[in-house]
């Protein structure tokens, strides 16, 4: 079986919080962690089976090309991989209190950047439950991807954590 890899940033914080989690799931014997902090496309070329975790960044940091933030300098390198062979998910952080009317929009541009790439993203996450007003990383009514507010609902991660893993491991196959 080929691992599964986890890009992850920026280091520190919540979303290597859960990135942990993830991968204690999973099991760690079966995933690699990455920081996309030095992180290239040839990294992403050598997995099949891909989890992209990332805290709230803002459009802003997406629209920069000067951005130092670690997710805006990544950003091309995922643009030149082609994703229609590999099996790809996306969790973030948000704050649906502060941002309610962009609540985990990362998850969206990120998403839509990769299925640009042929990506299928699995993990689609209903959006009751959740308190927010807009957001781009919700197509067709789903949120394309697991979306998490650990400045507000902390007490809900694990659960949400637990049921998304559940749900992905059989595109993942572990």
């Amino acid at each position: 079986m080929s691992k599964i890899a986890i890009f992850y940033g920026p280091e520190g914080g919540s979303v290597n919080r859960v990135a942990d989690k993830i991968k204690e799931l999973i099991g760690e014997d079966k995933v690699e962690m990455v920081a996309v902090k030095n992180a290239s496309a040839a990294d992403l070329e050598k997995y099949d089976k891909i989890i992209f975790g990332l805290s709230t960044v803002g459009k802003d940091t997406w629209d920069s090309s000067f951005s130092s933030n670690d997710w805006g300098k990544f950003l091309p390198e995922i643009s030149k991989v082609d994703y229609s062979n590999k099996t790809v998910a996306v969790f973030g952080l948000g704050d649906h209190v502060t941002y309610a009317h962009a609540f985990v929009d990362h998850i969206g541009l990120l998403g839509k950047e990769l299925m640009k790439n042929d990506a299928v993203l699995v993990g689609p996450v209903d959006t009751e439950g959740y308190e927010f007003e807009e957001s781009d990383a919700v197509v067709d009514g789903k949120f394309i991807g697991l979306p998490l507010d650990e400045d507000f609902e902390p007490e809900m991660t694990d659960e949400r954590v637990t049921a998304w893993v559940e749900q992905i491991k059989p595109d993942f196959g572990f």
